[in-house]
This record gives C-alpha cells, structure tokens and sequence, in this order.
C-alpha cells in the first residue's frame, strides 16, 4: 500500500513585486475556484440531497466497492460490528458518503466529527462512551488529530475499552471503561501523515481513485435527475469531461450550467448549452481554470518550460508554496502537463499544445 510521505509545512510567506504583497493561504485558493476539489460553503446542503444511501447507488470506485460488500455481507451474517475503516484518497471522491453508506448497509446509527474539531480529551472519551453496539463513528481529516487524542484511540480501536485518568497528583488512578463494539470509519488526504500504531488498528484500507468520464457522466446523470435537471447523455458527457475526474466538482459544475441553461437557453442542458456555460466560467475542456492556464504560461514564457524552482516560481506568480504544490500541481501532474523533477518544474508537450505555444526544438550535438 502506498502512502504520501509528504509531511504538512507550515504557512510560508512568498513576497513578489514589493514587500507589502503578501500571499495567499491555501485555504483562501480554494474558496476562489470553482473547480476546487475541496468543499465550498454552498456545497454542503446540496451534496446531502444528492449523496446516495445504498452502495448499489454509489457510481464508480469498483474496487473499493467489491471489498466494502463482502466485509458488509460477512458483518451481516455474524451479526457483528464491522472492521475499522480507513478511506484515502484525493478530496471530493465520496469518502464521507461511503461512511454514511456503510451506517445505512449495516443498519446501524451514524456518528460524525472531524480531527481539528478534537481538542480537548473529553471530547473523545464523551463520544467513544456513548457510542451504541455496532455503530459507526466517522472521523473526517484523521490526519490533524492531535497526538494525545489518537494514543486514546488505540484501546478503544483494538480492545473496545477507555483508559480515564481519575484525580490528579499522587492520588490520580487510571479507570477502565468498557466500550461497546463499534466500527470505526475514517478519512484522509494525508495517509503517509498517520502513524504506523495508528493505520494497524484499521481492517479495511480503502484507496479512492480519480473517477473516468464515463463514471461521471453517470454520476451527473444522477444527480441532474435527483435535481429535476432536464439534460441529455452528450451535455452530461461534456460536463463530465471538464470535471477533473471529481464527483464533487461534476455535481458543483452542474448546478452552474443548470441555471446558464434556464437563463440563456431553454432550460434543457445539451452539449453546446454546456460548452457556452463552461465557457463563460472559463473553465476550459480539461477542467483547468485561469489559475491553471497561469501556472503553465508562466513556466513556458518565463522560464522556457522549465526547470523551475518552487521558490521562484510562487515567487512569480505571487502565489504560496503551499498552494502551488497542494491545489494547482496534483491534476496538472496528474494528466500529464507538469513535470516534478529535482531540478525543478518543469511543462510538458501537453502544456505547450493546449496553450497553443509551439514547443522549442531541443539543441543536438550537431546543432
């Protein structure tokens, strides 16, 4: 199993065109873009109505799918609590909809928090105690748990009971509470950031993919039927395509073609109604932004296609290194237009292409 290795750098401030330009948060990037993977305010009251409840509803992720159905029919059948559940992968793939799909297949309550919503060690003992026999508790972001908070998990994971310190001073004793069975789900950006003692207490390790378009063609399908969206199979095709292999963007990029369609055009979403709609929000066919196209032209016109230092290139664009590296680089890595080598970034053929910038011939030994 592979894990990101990468550990969380703290804010790091790169100044470009005088001092007094700071930069921006990571956090604040993502609020910016509509085709950010990460989940905006507007997102959340829509996302519960189109979240499936069944896993035969849930579109994509086959593997993932095939293990989570026969640990559930096992569970089912023994009548017991299922295995610890750790999901992975990039934002907006449906880790928290499997967690709660988990809940509804089992039949059983659903308890959700998130790591940085952890602070005091109450808070976990409150919970873990209260938890019914066979219920799910899901935790969002496990990798911002504090260290403290997840020593306390190891017990309740792997023995279900809870070591509480009584007292304090010379007459503090430990008590030992027991817990019902339950199953512990939880979810993460960052699995290289977990501790060894912390990712061996889970029985089931689930690693979410990047969806294909046919799977979000699919998933757009659904979603514009859940929302009384009149759409065709080749406008659901076209908005699948520019969606970054992202249910949460498809489903985001659906809602805004849908109301470009009840403005503009006749209400019903087709191919070139969502071609003109994306095209207004600049969202071009690979699903980049203008942020995108920025990061690509810069590294071409500025630093002929690299390579290019981090530091120098959130220097030019007036961007944090954490952004670069956290929102922009992935996809762009992903698809095959940026390069990551230890020199530096560096643009590949496809850049030049879908920039319309022709690449230079590289020099030979011959001239």
């Amino acid at each position: 199993m592979d894990f990101d290795k990468k550990a969380i750098t703290g804010p790091r401030a790169s100044l470009a065109g005088g001092a007094d330009r700071p930069t921006r948060t990571t956090a604040s990037h993502e609020a910016d873009r509509l085709v950010s993977a990460g989940r905006l305010e507007d997102d959340d009251a829509v996302e519960l109505k189109l979240r499936p409840r069944r896993l035969a509803e849930f579109v994509g992720q086959t593997k993932a799918k095939e293990q989570l159905k026969i640990a559930l029919e096992a569970a089912r059948s023994r009548g017991e609590a299922l295995d610890h559940v750790l999901l992975f992968g990039p934002p907006g793939l449906g880790k928290t909809t499997l967690a709660t799909i988990i809940a509804n297949e089992l039949d059983v309550g659903f308890q959700q928090t998130s790591g940085p919503a952890l602070q005091v060690q109450g808070d976990m003992a409150a919970i873990l105690t209260n938890l019914k026999p066979r219920q799910v508790l899901f935790l969002d972001e496990i990798h911002r748990l504090q260290p403290v908070m997840e020593e306390k998990l190891y017990t309740a994971l792997e023995d279900y009971q809870l070591d509480i310190m009584i007292g304090t001073g010379p007459s503090a004793r430990t008590h030992v509470m027991r817990i019902d069975p339950f199953t512990f789900v939880a979810a993460t950006t960052r699995p290289g950031l977990l501790s060894s003692p912390l990712r061996s207490r889970f029985g089931i390790l689930l690693r979410l993919e990047f969806y294909t378009d046919d799977e979000l063609r699919w998933v757009v399908e659904r979603s514009a039927e859940v929302l009384s969206v009149p759409i065709d199979h080749d406008g659901a095709a076209e908005i699948a395509m520019r969606s970054r292999g992202t249910p949460r963007i498809a489903n985001r990029l659906l809602r805004r073609v849908r109301d470009y369609a009840e403005v503009r055009a006749s209400g019903r979403i087709d191919r070139p109604t969502a071609v003109a709609a994306l095209e207004m929000l600049e969202v071009d066919a690979h699903g980049f932004d203008e942020l995108d196209r920025r990061l690509l032209r810069t590294i071409i016109e500025k630093y002929d296609g690299g390579p290019v230092g981090l530091n120098t290139l959130a220097a030019a664009l007036a961007e944090e290194q954490d952004a670069l590296e956290e929102v922009y680089e992935p996809f762009l890595i992903q698809i095959g237009f940026l390069d990551r080598t230890p020199r530096g970034r560096v643009a590949t053929r496809l850049a030049y292409q879908h920039l319309g910038i022709e690449m230079p011939r590289k020099p030979t030994l011959f001239g």
